[in-house]
């Protein structure tokens, strides 16, 4: 139910609107200490809460929840208040729009696993586990990162600040660039959009927002359901 209903959430995000209002704003590219952050409250609304919110009506709950800290980190700054408010929001809006694919994912992998199985939270995100699943006595820590098309995908593993118990996990994909206008001038396929039709593990809606599939963790259930027979 939680997956289906975050699957309709994310059909209804513009998020060709979001890019073309936010992309190009870059101005609060500081590092932000971790009270300024919106990942733990992230985690808090779409996680644990399940609240399905828009990304304004999540802005608004973030400056209202972290109201004292923004203004002092907003004066440390020295910026004028409309570059800090327009640099600040177009930078919670990246955060927002990679981190609850993310929890997306999350969903996805609790489908497959069955509730309860899953976890998520700012912690283990910062330990190197997007999701971690503990199923069947058996503990899965998946890392979870956009790649750019390199010919041959990297088999180096992500790298990972602490040691959970388990097996590191990690999942590269991509995001062709060209999603939205996928065929050449000829009326051809362009090559990164072949790619990521041969993936399985993600698909794309029909606003852009590209999610994960349950093939992307099936396989790890069915070897653990072979080994715990």
């Amino acid at each position: 139910m939680n997956l289906n209903e975050f699957d309709k959430f994310l059909k209804t995000v513009n998020l060709k609107g979001y890019r073309k209002k936010y992309s190009h704003i870059k101005i609060v590219e500081m590092d932000l200490s971790k009270d300024i952050q919106a990942i733990e409250l992230l985690y808090k609304v779409y996680w644990d809460e399940k609240k399905f919110i828009s990304f304004d009506d999540f802005y608004k709950r973030y400056l209202k929840e972290k109201k004292t800290t923004i203004e002092i980190f907003k004066i440390k700054t020295t910026m004028c208040d409309d570059c800090f408010n327009r640099g600040l929001k177009a930078r919670i809006y990246r955060t927002w729009a990679g981190l609850i694919t993310q929890i997306h994912a999350g969903y996805v992998t609790e489908s497959v696993f069955g509730k309860g199985t899953v976890s998520m939270s700012e912690e283990l995100d910062h330990q190197g586990a997007d999701i971690r699943v503990e199923y069947k006595e058996y503990f899965l820590n998946y890392q979870v990162k956009k790649t750019s098309y390199s010919g041959v995908m990297s088999r180096k593993p992500l790298p990972r600040k602490n040691k959970l118990k388990g097996k590191p996990i990690d999942i590269k994909y991509e995001v062709p660039a060209c999603l939205s206008d996928p065929k050449t001038k000829k009326g051809e396929f362009r090559k990164p959009y072949l790619r990521f039709l041969e993936d399985k593990r993600t698909k794309a809606f029909e606003n852009g927002f590209v999610v994960f599939t349950s093939y992307a963790f099936e396989r790890k259930k069915k070897e653990i359901d072979i080994k715990s027979k």
